[in-house]
């Protein structure tokens, strides 16, 4: 795929118009559902650490996953958190285990939703991510908790996938967050009819740390509206990454969560540990996505 590193001009920013959910209008289920075919894509990569995924003490609408063996924190290694919100805006993160298990892996605290019983049906709001960071912050002053003096509180994202996308840009301006993960998502422009608390293109000028914007592809409903996402955001980092073919669900239900979750720890790693190895896939002329046949890449303000 042809990789485009030039400034996609102001008439692409008309797009993001059209982009107020996660569905946009005439977006077809399949579309939605659309991934990456199986057979030969890159396998998930597993950190050195086994993971467990065990309830949040104390909030019940909350799941963690964590390296099971805590003893290298924070003596050689440190733990920051991600906080997760789910595609669809969904409150059930069950099928993103995988995916967050490979990123947990590697040495970070993830957390995420899960329902509640008798709770009926709910959605994902921002507001669970900020649950998540404040729980985070309590585990890890709580005497007893196995997270006591574990947890790089002053090391916090937010990442989601399509409509947790628009979730975590919103959680983005929490000044916990350190850096977004935006996957085949974007957000659209200020839009009164729009469910409340919905990001918008407004929202990105409050975020204050590096971006990491991923999508499918051309076949991907978000890739266009991605890019314009991309051009506005000019206060801070920014790395912008299609992969062809993948479409909207990409891999993120590859075992393992696939590619994408190689590409979400490896930005962790760069952004959160100094992980210099890690930071060679979005930084330098020859980063490996950037000379990666399949993916289209561009970025601004990365060392």
């Amino acid at each position: 795929m042809k990789k485009n590193n030039q400034s996609l001009g102001a008439a692409l920013l008309i797009l993001i118009a059209g982009v107020a959910a996660a569905q946009p209008p005439g977006i077809p289920f399949e579309e939605i559902g659309r991934e990456l075919p199986l057979e030969g894509a890159p396998l998930a990569i597993p950190g050195p650490y086994e993971v467990i995924s065990e309830p949040a003490f104390g909030l019940p609408s909350h799941v963690v996953y964590r390296p099971a063996d805590l003893g290298a924190f924070p003596s050689s290694d440190t733990l920051p958190v991600m906080a997760w919100g789910n595609g669809g805006c969904a409150i059930n993160s069950t099928r993103y285990g995988e995916f967050l298990s490979t990123i947990a892996s590697h040495g970070f605290l993830v957390i995420s939703t899960v329902p509640v019983e008798g709770q009926g049906r709910v959605g994902g709001t921002p507001e669970n991510m900020i649950a998540a960071f404040d729980w985070a912050e309590g585990e890890n002053a709580r005497a007893g908790s196995p997270l006591a003096g574990k947890v790089a509180t002053d090391q916090m994202s937010a990442m989601g996938q399509s409509c947790g996308g628009f979730m975590s840009v919103s959680a983005g301006a929490d000044p916990r967050v350190g850096t977004i993960g935006m996957f085949n998502s974007a957000v659209g422009a200020p839009n009164p009819n729009a469910p409340g608390g919905r990001a918008s293109t407004d929202d990105l000028a409050d975020l204050h740390g590096p971006v990491l914007m991923i999508n499918g592809g051309e076949v991907d409903f978000m890739y266009e509206p991605a890019q314009a996402n991309y051009e506005i955001i000019d206060h801070v980092p920014v790395f912008y990454g299609a992969r062809e073919n993948a479409g909207h669900t990409a891999t993120v239900f590859h075992p393992g969560g696939g590619e994408f979750a190689n590409v979400a720890s490896s930005w962790l790693r760069y952004v959160f540990k100094d992980d210099a190895e890690a930071g060679e896939m979005f930084v330098g002329r020859n980063c490996s996505l950037c000379t990666n046949p399949n993916w289209e890449t561009m970025s601004k303000g990365l060392d």
